[in-house]
C-alpha cells in the first residue's frame, strides 16, 4: 500500500475529515488533498507529526511493502503536541529581532505621549504670568496643536507597529512547539539581556521618583511659573523612565513568549481564551454604561470614574471566575 492510500485509511478510521487532519498539521486542507492524490509528498517533519498522529512507525508510512499496522488514537498530549504550531529557528530569529526594532519605537510613542501636554503647560503658563507676549488663547491655541500633532504622532506608531508584530499574534494564545535548538537559542539572549533589563527597570522607577525631587523644591520658591516648569521638568523626567521601561520590558516579554513563560504559560493561554468572550462582552456593556450615564446626567467631568471602578471589578471577576 503506498503512502497515499494509507493517509486516506488511517485519517478514516480516526473519523477526521481532510480539514480537520490539516488543522492538526498544521497545514492547508489542500496540502492534504495533494499528499492522498499522490500529487506531493509530505516532508519528514509532517511525516513524523503523521506517524505520531496515527499511531503508526515511519517506517509503515514510508515503506510500501511493510506489514500492516493497526492504527490507534493517541494520548491526549501526543495529540495536543502535534497540533501546536511549530516555531523554527528562522521564524523565533524573526520575531525577536522585529520585536526589538518595534520595542523603542513603541516605547518611544509612549514617552510622546506623556510629553505631549508639556508644551500646552508652559506656553498657557507663560502667557497667564506674563512670560511671553502673547494672549492665552493664543497659547492655548498653539499648545493645542502641539499636543495633537504628538498625540497622533504616537498613535502613528503605535499603529504601525503593532501591525508588523500582527503576525506573531499567535505566540500570545496559542500553544506552541519550538524546533530543536530554538530554546536553547532564546535562553542564551535572555540570559544576555537580563542584566541590561533589570538595570533599565531599575534607572526607569528611579528617574519616575527622581522627577517629584524639582517640584518639591519649587513649593519653597512660591513662583506659580516656576512650579509649572517643574511639572513640564517632571513629566519629561518621567517620560524618559517610562521610556526606558517600556523598551526593555518588551524584548523582554519577546523572550517569555517563545520560552511560554511568565503570562504565557499554556495555562495562562488557555484561561485568556476562557476570558476573551467575557472581556468583549463586559467592557461593551462598560461602554454603553458611561455613555448612557454621562449623556442622560450631562456630567461628563465626573462619569469618568466608572473607568477605574470597571477595571477593578473586571479584575475581581477574572479571578472569581478562574477559582471557580
Amino acid at each position: 500500500m503506498i503512502l497515499a492510500d494509507k493517509i486516506i485509511k488511517l485519517r478514516k478510521e480516526q473519523g477526521w475529515s481532510q480539514e480537520e487532519l490539516a488543522h492538526q498539521l498544521q497545514v492547508s486542507r489542500q496540502s492534504v488533498s495533494k499528499w492522498e492524490s499522490m500529487v506531493s509528498v509530505p516532508d519528514l517533519d509532517k511525516i513524523l507529526k503523521l506517524s505520531q498522529l496515527f499511531g503508526v512507525s515511519t517506517d509503515y508510512l514510508l515503506k510500501d511493502d511493510a506489514p500492516e499496522e493497526p492504527g490507534f488514537a493517541p494520548d491526549a498530549e501526543a495529540s495536543a503536541e502535534a497540533g501546536r504550531r511549530t516555531v523554527t529557528l528562522e521564524e523565533a530569529n524573526g520575531y525577536l529581532h522585529q520585536a526589538a526594532a518595534a520595542a523603542w519605537r513603541i516605547a518611544l510613542g509612549v514617552a510622546v505621549c506623556i510629553l505631549s501636554p508639556v508644551a500646552l503647560i508652559l506656553l498657557a503658563g507663560a502667557a497667564t504670568y506674563g512670560k511671553l507676549a502673547i494672549t492665552e488663547d493664543m497659547a492655548g491655541g498653539l499648545g493645542a496643536a502641539i499636543f495633537l500633532l504628538l498625540a497622533a504622532g504616537a498613535v502613528y506608531c503605535f499603529i504601525t507597529e503593532g501591525l508588523k508584530l500582527h503576525r506573531y499574534a499567535y505566540l500570545e494564545r496559542e500553544p506552541i512547539s519550538l524546533v530543536y535548538g530554538v530554546a536553547g537559542m532564546v535562553e542564551t539572549k535572555k540570559e544576555q539581556f537580563e542584566s541590561t533589563f533589570k538595570s533599565s527597570i531599575a534607572g526607569g522607577v528611579m528617574l519616575c521618583i527622581l522627577g517629584m525631587v524639582p517640584l518639591m523644591l519649587s513649593a519653597m520658591a512660591e513662583d506659580e511659573f516656576l512650579t509649572l516648569c517643574c511639572v513640564a521638568l517632571l513629566l519629561a523626567f518621567a517620560a524618559v523612565g517610562v521610556f526606558l521601561i517600556v523598551w526593555r520590558c518588551i524584548v523582554w516579554g519577546s523572550f517569555a513568549r517563545l520560552l511560554e513563560e511568565g503570562d504565557y504559560t499554556r495555562e495562562k493561554k488557555a484561561l485568556q481564551k476562557q476570558d476573551d468572550p467575557l472581556a468583549a462582552f463586559y467592557w461593551c456593556l462598560i461602554v454603553a454604561i458611561y455613555l448612557g450615564l454621562s449623556f442622560f446626567t450631562g456630567d461628563w467631568g465626573r462619569t469618568w470614574i466608572i473607568w477605574p471602578v470597571a477595571a477593578v471589578l473586571f479584575a475581581g471577576v477574572q479571578a472569581l471566575r478562574r477559582r471557580a
